[in-house]
Formats: C-alpha cells, sequence, structure tokens
C-alpha cells in the first residue's frame, strides 16, 4: 500500500452496508486499511460485510441499525467508543424512499421519507460530528442524488424533497464545522443498478432505454463505482476538499436535456 489514501489505523461507520453502494464503500475503505463499524437493517448482510473485511485482516463490526430511530443510531455510536473509541470518516449510505405521485402520496409517506433520508443522516453526522470536532479532525460523506438539484418527475417528490435537504445539509455542516477541522461532503449518483432499479426494469424495459438515454457514458452506475471517490474523500488527500456537492452520474448532470448520446448528426 502505498502513503497516499492509507487509511490504517483510521475507523468508519458506514450505513446501509450490508448491500450496494454502502457495501461497496466499506470494503473500499477495509482495503484502504481502516477499521468500520456496519450498520444496516438488514443484519445477516452486514454480518456478511464484516466477514469479508475481516478476510482482509481488518477489524469490523456489524449492527442492527434502523436509521429512522435516532434512539437506535445514538446506541451505535456509543458502541463504536466502547469497540473503537475514536471515529475518523463516517458514509451516510442508508435510507429509502416512498414513491408517489405528488397528489395522492400521504404525509405519512413523506414523513417517513425525511426520517429514512434527512432525520437519520443529520443525527449521525451530529453523533460523528461531536466526536470529530472534540478530536479536531474528520471527514463525513452523505450520500444524495442528483434528485437533490434536478426534478426527476415519476412519482420522486419525497425523494426529491428529501436529497434536497441532504445536500443542504451538507453545506451547512461544511460551513459550520470545517474550519474546526471536519470536513463534510457529498456524493449524488445518477441511476445506480440496484435490485429496486433492477425490478422496475424487468416491469417495464422501457425504463432502461430512457433512462440510458440520459447517461453519456451509455451505462448504469454499478455499485463500485463509490469505492475511489469514498476512500478519496475519506483520505488526507482531500484534505482542502469540503461542502462538495460531487455528481457521480456517467455524465448525466453535464448533459442538455434535448442533447444526442455519441456522434449522431441531425439537421438543425
Amino acid at each position: 500500500m502505498t502513503e497516499m489514501f492509507n487509511l490504517a489505523g483510521r475507523v468508519a461507520v458506514v450505513s446501509g452496508a450490508a448491500s450496494g453502494m454502502g457495501r461497496a464503500m466499506s470494503l473500499a475503505l477495509a482495503e484502504a486499511g481502516a477499521g468500520l463499524m456496519l450498520a444496516d437493517i438488514d443484519l445477516a448482510g452486514a454480518v456478511k460485510t464484516a466477514g469479508e473485511i475481516r478476510g482482509m485482516g481488518r477489524r469490523a463490526i456489524a449492527v442492527d441499525c434502523d436509521v429512522s430511530h435516532p434512539d437506535q443510531i445514538r446506541a451505535m455510536f456509543a458502541r463504536v467508543d466502547e469497540e473503537f473509541g475514536r471515529i475518523d470518516f463516517l458514509g451516510n449510505v442508508a435510507g429509502e424512499a416512498i414513491r408517489a405521485k405528488p397528489e395522492v402520496i400521504s404525509l405519512e409517506d413523506v414523513e417517513q421519507t425525511w426520517r429514512n433520508l434527512v432525520y437519520g443522516r443529520f443525527c449521525c453526522c451530529q453523533e460523528a460530528g461531536r466526536r470529530m470536532l472534540a478530536a479536531g479532525s474528520g471527514s463525513i460523506v452523505s450520500l444524495g442524488s442528483l434528485a437533490s438539484i434536478t426534478g426527476m418527475g415519476r412519482g420522486h417528490i419525497a425523494y426529491s424533497m428529501a436529497m434536497g435537504a441532504v445536500v443542504q445539509m451538507t453545506r451547512e455542516l461544511s460551513t459550520e464545522w470545517s474550519g474546526r477541522g471536519v470536513r463534510v461532503n457529498a456524493i449524488l449518483p445518477a441511476q445506480v443498478l440496484n435490485p429496486d432499479l433492477q425490478k422496475r426494469i424487468d416491469a417495464d424495459p422501457r425504463i432502461k432505454d430512457r433512462f440510458l438515454s440520459g447517461i453519456p457514458m451509455g451505462r448504469f452506475g454499478r455499485p463500485d463505482d463509490i469505492r475511489g471517490l469514498a476512500v478519496f474523500l475519506a483520505s488526507d488527500e482531500s484534505s482542502w476538499i469540503t461542502g462538495a456537492i460531487i455528481p457521480m452520474d456517467g455524465g448525466n448532470l453535464a448533459m442538455n436535456a434535448g442533447g444526442s448520446i455519441g456522434s449522431e448528426v441531425f439537421d438543425e
């Protein structure tokens, strides 16, 4: 391992570590040398991820944690104190949204989405931030979405509102904490292929072409696409990067709504 991006001796907490981008982030941090606390409502999946990390010779502990419940988050951080005595990086990945058209979605579903994606993320940031501020250093990364800065439609109203809050939370926390040693950034993925998206494609194959038509790189994201970015933001090599809202989208955000992928020539 080179000195750059070396996380040896560091401790990371990652929510949503059982699968998808949370799992990929966790494995990448472990490969760079970090020990991990892995949180998920899918405890069996988190235990499996922990086993893979221990196979690398790193320390990993899996905990059952629903991020919509602050008491569970606080209990998890108390466990971090007991087991590791420090935290250097927080990866806020867990949280699901409820999709429905804005004219019919219930306020209860809006609130649950908010609890999953905003309330829980802030509670994790607060718990991690208190410890990092006391230590004078740390890095926090929250998973957002392009839906935080562009409209998606298709019943994403609760999700988009929540992710907009996550982005603004990132900016505010960075402004408050960066001068005290704690960096706060956000990663905004476009469509990353996961079981939920695959189910939607299987139910309506037209979705695949529609989504891919807006991604110049011509493929969906993969969970592993987050690996390098996560390690970079956790490491000292990103020591002057904070408050950044970083798209991970295969070129989706850069593309004009009327743009065309490739080199096709059309009449003006």
